[in-house]
């Protein structure tokens, strides 16, 4: 009777496992974190849906879904990224939505001793010695505001050869924590994850197009109710607004 009951209980379970609806996100390198935390909250909640966040710079994932990668959600670092699966009929028009904000931050690794000043007045490039790490400016979004904030300011041309270009943010931050940059563009939620690195300066607005993060349900997302359900609770549920918050993100008004 008790072998019974354990292959009973057994044949439930494998059951259960195989029954579970799956929900893959594709999420920008910089929401690691919280898209983490999120899926993990949302699966205690609902114990028959298994989230697989994949995280990545969003050029690369963009592209992964263009190749025909199975992804229900995306969500980008730019609008940019966005428009181009849009082209490419991954998603529709009306599945993009505004999520979140963010700023554009100048780290440097903890015992720097340098100051610097975010004017275009300010010698940037004979502030440091070394090499400055952002994002691969052609694509990875953080590298593309980068890129838009130097040329604003003035300070891009006399860079020209100490600029490493990384495959994502977290990358970015990773060059400057070891100390192998002695400064990285990088978004402020990145920043403050890190111990290792200090702001030494946060870019203006006005310096570089709004860093806004959407999301999106992908055409195969539209078809998974589970994904639906998920994305809604991405946008809409106190819980994880407070998970975003808790790790800086701002939010999008409209």
């Amino acid at each position: 009777m008790q072998l019974f009951r354990i292959l009973f209980i057994g044949m439930l379970l494998i059951s259960g496992l195989t029954h579970a609806e799956t929900v893959k996100i594709y999420a920008a390198a910089s929401l690691t974190n919280a898209i983490t935390d999120i899926s993990k909250l949302y699966q205690q909640q609902h114990r028959n849906i298994r989230i697989i966040p994949v995280f990545g710079a969003s050029s690369v994932l963009a592209r992964q879904i263009a190749a025909g990668a199975e992804s229900d959600i995306f969500i980008s670092a730019d609008i940019e990224w966005m428009h181009d699966l849009l082209k490419k009929q991954k998603i529709s028009i009306g599945q993009i939505r505004p999520l979140l904000l963010n700023e554009l931050v100048l780290i440097s690794p903890i015992q720097q001793k340098n100051h610097f000043r975010i004017s275009a007045d300010f010698n940037f490039a004979k502030a440091f010695q070394g090499y400055l790490c952002t994002g691969q400016m052609e694509s990875v979004p953080a590298g593309k505001y980068a890129q838009q904030s130097l040329t604003r300011l003035g300070w891009l041309n006399p860079l020209r050869g100490r600029i490493v270009g990384t495959d994502s943010v977290r990358s970015t931050l990773a060059f400057v924590e070891r100390g192998e940059c002695q400064v990285g563009i990088v978004y402020r939620t990145d920043a403050l994850m890190s111990k290792k690195v200090k702001i030494s300066g946060v870019f203006p607005a006005s310096t570089h197009r709004p860093i806004v993060y959407p999301i999106a349900l992908t055409r195969q997302g539209q078809k998974n109710q589970a994904a639906v359900q998920f994305s809604e609770f991405i946008q809409t549920s106190a819980q994880a607004r407070q998970i975003f918050q808790k790790y800086g993100f701002k939010f999008k008004v409209g």
